[in-house]
């Protein structure tokens, strides 16, 4: 069922892309579900679908089912653009997702998170663990500054990334957080910065 945003909100026409697999945190996945709704945008969960038409995932902390119904496989560079931000959440999600059964190709969330990277129009917002998702494709936040998960800092520092110890840490279209904890300060900000990119 597809998620009703209001249509008279500052973000009226927008639309936030949500990675989901399961073990996601669900106060964080709920929460971006209206949060964003409220501002006015469109807010769609995409996973890899393997296939299927829908898959429905449960969540770490109380097994919450979720189901999605849109996929990553077949998303080309313009349905990627409609989006103005891709949020790769917190949680098991980025692990799961990074997964590739064959080890010489990325896996599908991976490759398209290394297109996202290069579109300076969509932000990309990482949260918490999410920075795994980034692991095969260092380079797209080598030199830039991030926040991460307490257990990432060895991680992100090994990919060239500089680590800066705030909650939530914008570089130019890189917004990340801290933990799934983080998210409604995270969340803000990147209603706050999807605002101010409107306005120019």
């Amino acid at each position: 069922m597809p998620d009703v945003a209001v249509d008279d909100g500052p973000l009226t026409g927008t639309r936030i892309a949500v990675l989901l697999e399961s073990d996601f945190y669900e106060p964080e996945i709920f929460y971006y579900r209206h949060r964003f709704a409220e501002e006015g945008a469109q807010v769609d969960f995409l996973t890899r679908l393997w296939g299927n038409p829908e898959l429905t995932f449960t969540g770490h902390e109380y097994r919450a089912p979720f189901t999605v119904v849109r996929g990553i496989e077949d998303l080309t560079d313009a349905e990627l653009r409609e989006y103005a931000a891709l949020i790769v959440p917190s949680g098991m999600v980025a692990d799961r997702l990074r997964y590739s059964e064959d080890v010489t190709r990325p896996a599908p969330a991976t490759e398209l998170l290394r297109r996202a990277f290069a579109e300076p129009d969509l932000v990309k917002g990482i949260i918490c663990h999410g920075m795994w998702l980034a692991s095969a494709v260092p380079q797209v936040v080598r030199g830039r500054k991030v926040v991460c998960h307490n257990n990432l800092v060895g991680d992100v520092r090994n990919m060239g990334a500089e680590y800066v110890d705030q909650d939530v840490v914008l570089d130019g279209d890189l917004l990340t957080a801290r933990t799934g904890e983080h998210h409604h300060v995270f969340a803000r900000r990147l209603i706050d910065l999807l605002i101010q990119r409107r306005a120019r």
